[in-house]
């Protein structure tokens, strides 16, 4: 998960996709109540145009336009925490508010035109909350905020023209809080991401054996046994697991050393995953060179058969060990447990079905090696 330096967003779309999925209940809950916050204070500054124009001349004049900003950020605003949007529709929210709230900020700027200066300082905050406080991606914060800030700045030469060195100070302000904003968002960006990446390792090193990536034993019994058995059990559909183990593992790391043994490992754990199916079927290190396949919705024929090929597939594979004086190649032995759970007069588990898988392949380990026992549980 790499972040990009510019931006602070992951690199990858995939990541990317990821952490706003992971972020967007926080997302919608603070657009929310920024948006009724900007409203209640961009409503309560109504009475500054009372003071400078009069009531009747500010109910015609600038009124109007403060009540669009309160029914746009409003009505985002009810969408935010009343309906479930997408990371997608939360942005559009974001910048229909702000383009709305922008435009008619300068509106009343041209209706109060003695004031360009007061304006000024309003812009600044409002592209403070911009940045930081209405969630958007920053490429698009930063085009709004260039834009409201260049708009600004003509309407302030065509409206109420100023001296040069007045408008070149309020120019070089204005690009002092849109820098330093959109490098706040930026940070921000940075150490949300950061903070995120840094959670999905902790899940991974928690979950994951470190050595081949495969399901650790502690995520299987904290995660898989009940959520496997109890999909079975609902839709009563056939289960198959596959306990496998690497043979003559032990003469491997003392005649080549751990070093190989490692990559025999990884090389065997590779191979599970490239040959069952990915989002479907389970591979956990279930021990030290001792592997456990969880497939779903198979019987004992497709479990049969899957295990043929995988101890083919190993025992075929003589890059691992190459031409070696000690005679030893890769092999491995497998037990195939099924259970149809169609069957509800009989309440197995899928810790049962493990046992069963593991007496299986020690039988495979006593009958020769390299081969595959299976039997369908009744």
């Amino acid at each position: 998960m790499h972040i990009h330096s510019l931006t602070g967003e992951f690199v990858h779309t995939v990541a990317e996709s990821a952490f706003l999925d992971h972020q967007l209940a926080r997302t919608r809950s603070l657009l929310g109540f920024t948006l009724l916050f900007c409203t209640f204070f961009y409503l309560c500054f109504f009475v500054t145009d009372v003071a400078a124009l009069g009531l009747e001349a500010a109910l015609a004049a600038t009124f109007p336009a403060r009540m669009l900003v309160a029914v746009t950020a409003g009505s985002c605003a009810w969408l935010a925490y009343r309906r479930p949007l997408s990371v997608r529709a939360t942005w559009l929210a974001a910048t229909l508010a702000e383009v709305v709230a922008l435009a008619s900020f300068m509106h009343i700027a041209v209706q109060r035109p003695q004031e360009f200066h007061w304006h000024a300082m309003s812009l600044a905050i409002m592209l403070v909350v911009i940045y930081l406080y209405i969630p958007n991606r920053l490429a698009h914060a930063i085009a709004l905020a260039a834009c409201a800030t260049g708009v600004f700045l003509a309407l302030v030469q065509g409206v109420a023209p100023m001296s040069f060195a007045d408008l070149l100070t309020m120019g070089l302000l204005l690009v002092l809080v849109n820098t330093f904003g959109a490098l706040a968002a930026r940070r921000y960006n940075h150490v949300s991401r950061e903070e995120f990446r840094l959670q999905a390792d902790l899940k991974t090193a928690a979950e994951r054996d470190h050595l081949t990536g495969c399901y650790n034993r502690r995520y299987l019994h904290d995660h898989l046994l009940d959520a496997v058995l109890s999909r079975a059990r609902r839709f009563g559909r056939p289960l198959t697991v596959v306990l496998c183990d690497i043979d003559n593992f032990k003469l491997i790391n003392d005649n080549f050393g751990h070093t190989k043994g490692d990559e025999v490992i990884a090389a065997f754990a590779a191979l599970l995953g490239r040959m069952t199916r990915e989002g479907v079927d389970t591979v956990v290190r279930y021990g030290g060179e001792e592997f456990l396949l969880i497939v779903p919705e198979t019987g004992l024929e497709g479990g049969d058969r899957l295990a043929e090929r995988l101890r083919m597939a190993f025992a075929e594979d003589t890059g691992l060990l190459g031409d070696n004086p000690f005679g030893l190649r890769t092999s491995a032995s497998f037990g195939v447990a099924s259970f149809d759970f169609a069957n509800t007069e009989v309440r197995y588990t899928l810790p049962d079905l493990i046992s069963a898988a593991d007496k299986l392949m020690y039988e495979a380990k006593r009958n020769g090696r390299n081969r595959v026992e299976s039997m369908e549980l009744k």
